[in-house]
């Protein structure tokens, strides 16, 4: 692997590399302890749409990682941006909770089932048949099809439940159209969030639990990546991938003195 240049940024992952079913990774408060501390520009990223950084935030805080709202980027918020960079003002029909449809509202989106510029598909606590049908309509009418991230399943303490990836595949079949997602690994994602901590790529490192998004939106944007096998993926999958990561760790906890 060449040189790379001393990490100056940070980007990591929340869910299995921060908290992991409603706890705290050891570790995890003190890493984000010594990037505030050392004043390191840094953003927590996360694919999950559902909730606004305000409702993130409150939960990390909760949970003793005290976390200014500004350092959370999310799906819907990058979803939000994409749209507003490429018709501005527009409509969309929104299959999502809070943190999606907030996310556009901010950035003046009007929600609309009637002839809407796009459908946008994000997660939801329980997708609906009806709203599902619905959006498969609009698709076949001709609305743009636009999903906040890939995300087959999420994890629940039952076991995974279907996400956005998955709804977006049985729209996408009944429809013949695919959407485009914007969340990781898309690099656009990383690339705003970037943008929002005026970081560069060379001097930026990602911090994730999976190869299949995180390592690989860091590896596509130009970042130095650290996978932690406190998540998804796990030691045993690794050489399962065409790509590896700049560095394996057990958890966040042994990056704290990297910082």
């Amino acid at each position: 692997m060449h040189d790379r240049k001393p990490v100056e940024c940070w980007m990591t992952d929340m869910d299995g590399v921060l908290i992991r079913e409603g706890h705290l990774i050891p570790g995890a408060d003190e890493f984000i302890r010594r990037l505030r501390s050392k004043d390191r520009p840094f953003l927590v990223l996360t694919n999950n749409s559902i909730y606004t950084p305000h409702d993130l935030s409150a939960r990390l805080t909760n949970l003793g990682i005290p976390l200014p709202e500004e350092h959370i980027w999310t799906s819907a918020l990058a979803t939000a941006q994409f749209l507003d960079d490429q018709r501005p003002g527009g409509t969309a029909y929104v299959i999502g909770e809070a943190g999606l449809t907030t996310a556009l509202y901010d950035v003046g989106y009007t929600l609309s089932e009637a002839d809407p510029d796009y459908v946008v598909l994000g997660e939801t606590r329980a997708y609906s048949i009806d709203a599902i049908t619905r959006a498969i309509r609009l698709v076949t009418n001709g609305a743009r099809f636009i999903a906040t991230n890939p995300d087959a399943t999420g994890p629940t303490p039952e076991g995974p439940q279907p996400a956005c990836g998955a709804v977006a595949a049985l729209i996408t079949k009944a429809t013949g159209v695919e959407p485009y997602f914007v969340g990781k690994p898309n690099p656009l994602m990383m690339r705003e969030g970037l943008n929002k901590i005026q970081a560069h790529s060379e001097v930026t490192a990602m911090i994730g639990d999976r190869m299949d998004t995180d390592v690989l939106c860091g590896i596509e944007a130009g970042l130095e990546t650290f996978l932690v096998l406190s998540g998804v993926t796990q030691a045993d999958e690794i050489d399962r991938f065409p790509f590896r990561p700049s560095r394996i760790v057990k958890s966040i906890a042994d990056l704290v003195d990297v910082v």
